[in-house]
C-alpha cells in the first residue's frame, strides 16, 4: 500500500504504508507504520489531479501535461500531451481506460496500455472541473465553468443529457452503487437520486467545499476550507458527526477498504497525510492510524493498492483514436435546473463505439442498477427519431 499525493511545489510524494496486524485492543492505540519511497520531479508547475490503479499513478499539472509513473518499477513512464491548459481531473476504470478533463473543455478516453487517445470531446464551453464514471463504466457525470450537468453515454461516445445548473459546480461524484450522485456548488451539496434525475436534498456545509468521499451508499464524508472533516448521511440529511482532522484546510480525500480496516486518507494545506480507521457506526469519529509531514502544500491525493482490479473493465484494445469533435450540442433555452437536451449526438466519428465495458461494439445488457426510467426515456427518444424519418417531405 502507498500513499501518493501532488502539491504547489510541483513533486508527486510517495510513502510506503505498512499495515499492522489488529489485535483486538484499544483501537486508539493501533498505528501504522509509514516510509518515504519516492519522490518524482516530472512537472514544470503545480500539480493538480491524481489518478491510480493497479499499476500506474498518472498525475495532471498545470503545466497541461499527464505523467505517468510506474509503480512496479518505480520509474517514470512518459507523457501524455493533449490538452491546452490545466488537467482538472483524472479519472481511472479499471487498468485499461484513464479519462481525464481541462480547462480547455475536453474529455479524453485513453488507452491505459498503449497511451493512446481513442476520443477526444468538446465537452463544455468552459473548463472542466470535475469528472466522474458511474460503476458500471457506462455513464459519466462532468461539471464545467458553463454552468452545466452533463451526462456522458460512454458506450456510445457521445452526450446523452445537460442539465442547466444556477451556478459552477465544482465537484460531482457517483455514489458506489451508482444509485444516487451529489453535484457540489460552493458550500451545498445536491444530492440527486438516479432513477429521477432530480435533486432529493441538499446538504449545507459550514465552508466552501473542497473534497468529497462516499464511505457508503448513504454516508458522504465531506471536507471544506476548514480543518474540520464531517460525515453526512445522503437520505436525512443529517451530519452525523465531526472530527478535527487538520490544522489548516483539508485539501482532499481518499477512502478504500481492506481486510478488517475501512479507512479514510486526508491531506492538507499544513503538509500532512493522514489515514483515519473508520468506525462501523459512521455516528463515531474515526481514529488515526499513521501520519506523514511532507513539508509541502498539497494539491491531490491518491492511494496505490498492489491488487488486481476487474480486468473486465475496459475497452477492447483494437479501438481506434478519433478526432477532437468541434460542434457543440444544441441546448435548448429553458429556465436553468431544466433538462434541456435529451441524446444530442456529438458530431465525433469513430470507427469503433467507445464505450468502457465489455464489447463496445455490441448494445450491453441492462444488468446493471440504471433505472428504468433513464431506459425508458431512451427508448421513447429512439422513438421519436423513427417516427420523424417517417414523415414526408412537402
Amino acid at each position: 500500500m502507498e500513499l501518493v499525493a501532488g502539491c504547489y511545489e510541483q513533486v508527486l510524494f510517495g510513502f510506503a504504508i505498512h499495515p499492522e496486524p489488529d489485535t483486538g485492543g484499544d483501537p486508539k492505540e493501533q498505528k501504522w507504520t509509514s516510509a518515504a519511497d519516492f519522490t518524482h520531479h516530472a512537472h514544470t508547475a503545480s500539480l493538480s489531479a491524481v489518478a491510480v490503479n493497479s499499476r500506474f499513478v498518472v498525475t495532471g499539472s498545470k503545466d497541461e501535461t499527464i505523467h505517468i509513473y510506474d509503480m512496479k518499477k518505480k520509474i517514470d513512464h512518459g507523457a501524455l500531451v493533449h490538452h491546452n491548459g490545466t488537467i482538472t481531473c483524472l479519472k481511472f476504470y479499471g487498468n485499461r481506460h484513464l479519462i481525464s478533463g481541462g480547462e480547455d473543455g475536453l474529455l479524453c478516453v485513453w488507452d491505459a496500455k498503449k497511451w493512446e487517445c481513442l476520443k477526444s470531446i468538446k465537452a463544455h464551453k468552459g473548463h472542466v472541473t470535475f469528472l466522474s464514471i458511474h460503476p458500471s463504466g457506462k455513464l459519466a457525470l462532468s461539471v464545467g465553468t458553463d454552468k452545466t450537468l452533463r451526462t456522458w453515454n460512454l458506450v456510445e461516445g457521445r452526450s446523452a443529457f445537460i442539465k442547466n445548473i444556477k451556478q459552477n459546480a465544482h465537484i460531482v461524484e457517483w455514489s458506489p452503487r451508482g444509485e444516487k450522485y451529489i453535484v457540489v456548488i460552493l458550500n451545498k451539496i445536491d444530492v440527486y437520486q438516479l432513477d429521477t434525475a432530480s435533486v432529493s436534498g441538499t446538504i449545507t456545509n459550514e465552508k466552501r467545499i473542497s473534497s468529497v468521499t462516499f464511505l457508503s451508499e448513504s454516508v458522504l464524508a465531506v471536507a471544506g476550507d476548514e480543518e474540520v472533516v464531517r460525515f453526512f448521511d445522503c437520505d436525512s440529511l443529517m451530519c452525523l458527526c465531526e472530527f478535527k482532522a487538520h490544522e489548516n484546510r483539508v485539501k482532499d480525500m481518499f477512502s478504500f477498504e481492506v481486510p478488517e480496516h475501512h479507512v479514510i486518507v486526508t491531506a492538507s494545506s499544513d503538509g500532512f497525510i493522514k489515514m483515519w480507521k473508520l468506525k462501523q457506526d459512521k455516528k463515531v469519529p474515526p481514529s488515526l492510524l499513521c501520519e506523514v509531514k511532507t513539508n509541502a502544500r498539497l494539491t491531490c491525493l491518491g492511494v496505490w493498492l498492489d491488487r488486481v482490479t476487474d480486468t473486465q473493465k475496459s475497452l477492447p484494445s483494437t479501438a481506434e483514436p478519433s478526432p477532437v469533435s468541434k460542434k457543440q450540442p444544441k441546448i435548448n433555452k429553458k429556465e436553468a435546473g431544466d433538462v434541456v437536451q435529451e441524446e444530442e449526438r456529438q458530431s465525433i466519428p469513430d470507427s469503433k463505439k467507445c464505450g468502457l465495458t465489455g464489447d463496445s461494439n455490441k448494445p450491453m445488457k441492462a444488468n446493471t442498477p440504471l433505472s428504468t426510467k433513464k431506459r425508458k426515456m431512451v427508448g421513447m427518444l429512439e422513438k421519436q427519431k423513427r417516427k420523424k424519418k417517417k414523415i414526408p417531405m412537402t
